[in-house]
């Protein structure tokens, strides 16, 4: 499939009918996930046709007189449903996209030779197909895929490479072919020239690269500089030729400075432009349009990544250029890109969020609402795909920085290191979180985040009683106040600090700083569980409440998800509402990283419930972890007003904790 449709068996090439539409079923089916509709087939691949069924029956019987043999059926219906079942077949496709979920920079050099070997042309090179835009769609969106694999495999494979090796030449030409505009192919290029003493080669390719970017009017100046690193002998020359140094991002981030000049930079991201569906020809704006600047901005106020701005994203779209290629154009980690579709009353938007060099699909979803108010399902899919995208990415730089050796991290990668760590609520992971956010704090002491993170760790101390609360809750203080003073724009200080506030039981303080976060970020979900954590005690129940569902909505995978529901528990025992306080702690408990308070609200919620064994169940769990645990540990955790106090202490008696 990658190249012109070729099918063998047993070394012979078979000969196919000349059909477009049968290929182009072929390819739709042979990526397809699961089975897939008649209906939804006849809509791609027939506009107004006369017998569409009758239609995709022939193309059907076709492929049947191909693929299957004796015994052995490939082509699968049932009921209204089509597959094509391809497990013992080679695919050369479906071997990329496999490496490419599996992750492609844990490839070994034979793997990749022998991935970069499939690439004889475009995905279903030469196939084309009248009147069928949604299929037209589905294969510009394939091709601009595998491209982007291919690109992806052509530089992992070059920086497996030993050092002056000749086979880098015709991978870095193929790979600079593929991504014209991706500094790091052409900076390595330069280096590989120059290892070979061909100076005059590396001065003809920069004055012709030189004249590319400028008509493009794209920042030459990194290749430049990296050109004149590499020609005064500063890289070194043993070092290995996949081994190029990042080139900067050029100046087209939101509301902050460069990547490059950064000693802890962010994860960097472009959204590119939703697309409708069908294309509306020549319209620009509109719901897609406005959908993909609210999520730029919003990403933008989370302040934990850098993100694109709106101008270059659109300025290259209206090029005609991809995700996946602008994602190298403008050296960034990630891009997001999706589709919207109104049809029959109902929205449709579907997005992917690619890790750009190695074109593994990080999250991809479809969101599907009635479009009963545009407007309104706009804004409760943007709240979505934000808080999935900085949840996904961050979920990412963890799982990479738990890979390296502790020594190697910079202070992004000890951050995240420490994140890995910070979320597993133990007494030894938080100790090894605090670690890590100190590492990340020495070498950035401006990196807010970390500062917050490790005001988090001092919390937890304070909280979990892992150690003396007073001193805790001052040093979760001294960082909160820290990490406000590095960038008091981020709603993580603010978060941190929020909390820090209320451990010294400064209740409208910590309210007013916890306000303050949200109304600095929207999406930001913790803030918003924050503020429900605080009001289930001694605030407003019913704010706490809202405040619980809001977080949930916006994260709802979270690792903080079990406090999110014990909130809301909480927040149930004061309105008397015992029953919904037993179901919603019961939820909180059954999170795979609750911890010994969540197990203690679900203990007391029970017994106020008259499920009095259920809550019994739940004591002695406590109590074969901390034999002395009582009523008395769980009241000082919190501050509950006073009424609250005499209900959990009334449970507690029923229960054995009292």
């Amino acid at each position: 499939m990658l190249g012109p449709l070729t099918i063998d068996r047993n070394g012979t090439t078979l000969d196919l009918p000349g059909s477009r539409k049968m290929r182009a079923l072929f390819a739709y089916l042979a990526l397809a996930p699961r089975a897939v509709g008649r209906s939804r087939l006849c809509e791609l691949f027939w506009d107004v046709p006369n017998d569409p069924r009758g239609e995709l029956r022939w193309c059907l019987s076709k492929l049947r007189s191909i693929l299957d043999e004796p015994g052995r059926d490939r082509v699968v219906t049932s009921s209204d449903m089509v597959a094509l079942d391809l497990g013992d077949c080679f695919v050369d496709a479906v071997e990329i996209s496999t490496a490419a979920k599996e992750g492609i920079e844990k490839l070994d050099q034979d793997r990749l030779r022998m991935l970069s070997g499939l690439f004889a042309g475009d995905f279903m090179e030469g196939l084309e197909i009248d009147r069928s835009p949604q299929f037209d769609s589905w294969l510009v969106a394939q091709r601009r895929r595998f491209r982007a694999c291919h690109t992806a495999v052509l530089e992992h494979l070059v920086k497996c490479l030993p050092a002056g090796s000749d086979e880098v030449f015709p991978l870095l030409d193929r790979w600079i072919e593929l991504a014209p505009y991706d500094r790091r192919a052409h900076v390595l290029l330069l280096r590989a020239l120059c290892g070979h003493g061909k100076i005059g080669e590396c001065e003809e390719h920069l004055a012709a690269t030189a004249k590319v970017f400028e008509s493009e009017e794209l920042d030459f100046g990194p290749i430049r500089e990296a050109w004149r690193t590499i020609r005064d002998g500063r890289a070194g020359a043993s070092r290995s030729v996949g081994t190029a140094p990042a080139t900067p991002v050029p100046s087209l981030v939101v509301g902050a400075a460069e990547v490059g000049t950064l000693s802890s930079p962010r994860a960097s991201l472009a959204v590119m432009p939703f697309i409708n569906q069908p294309a509306e020809d020549g319209i620009r704006g509109g719901p897609a349009e406005g959908l993909t600047q609210d999520i730029i901005t919003r990403l933008a106020k989370l302040r934990s990544l850098f993100v694109i701005a709106r101008g270059s994203v659109f300025a290259l779209a209206e090029r005609n250029i991809g995700p996946e290629e602008a994602a190298r154009m403008l050296n960034v980690d990630y891009v997001a890109g999706g589709t919207m579709r109104r049809q029959a009353g109902r929205l449709t938007v579907a997005i992917e969020l690619v890790e750009a060099r190695t074109a593994r699909i990080v999250w991809a979803e479809v969101f599907d609402r009635k479009a009963d108010d545009a407007f309104f399902v706009l804004d409760e899919i943007g709240n979505r795909i934000v808080s999935s995208i900085a949840n996904e990415i961050e979920m990412a730089e963890r799982n990479r920085a738990i890979l390296k050796p502790p020594s190697s991290l910079n202070a992004w990668e000890a951050y995240h290191r420490g994140l890995w760590h910070m979320y597993r609520f133990t007494k030894g992971d938080n100790e090894q979180a605090a670690h890590f956010f100190e590492t990340a704090v020495r070498l950035d002491p401006t990196f807010a985040r970390a500062h917050a993170g490790l005001s988090f760790t001092h919390w937890q101390n304070a909280f979990q009683h892992w150690a003396d609360r007073q001193r805790e809750t001052d040093l979760a203080f001294d960082a909160a106040g820290r990490s406000l003073i590095v960038d008091e724009h981020d709603p993580a200080a603010h978060w941190a600090m929020g909390r820090a506030l209320w451990l010294r039981g400064r209740h409208e303080e910590s309210l007013g700083e916890l306000e303050q976060a949200v109304d600095l970020s929207p999406n930001f979900a913790l803030g918003h569980y924050a503020l429900s954590f605080v009001q289930s005690q001694s605030g407003d129940p019913r704010a706490a409440i809202g405040a619980s569902d809001h977080s949930r909505s916006l994260s709802p995978f979270d690792p903080l998800l079990f406090g999110m529901l014990g909130a809301r528990a909480m927040a149930h025992v004061r309105m008397g509402e015992f029953d919904h306080a037993a179901e919603w702690a019961l939820r909180a408990a059954a999170r795979p990283n609750a911890h010994i308070i969540i197990r203690a609200i679900a203990a007391h919620c029970l017994a106020l419930a008259g499920r009095v064994e259920e809550g019994q169940a739940y004591a002695r769990s406590i109590r074969e972890t901390l034999p002395s645990y009582n009523v008395d540990d769980f009241l000082a955790t919190f501050r509950f007003a006073p009424d609250a106090e005499a209900l959990f202490q009334k449970a507690a008696k029923r229960v054995g904790l009292g």
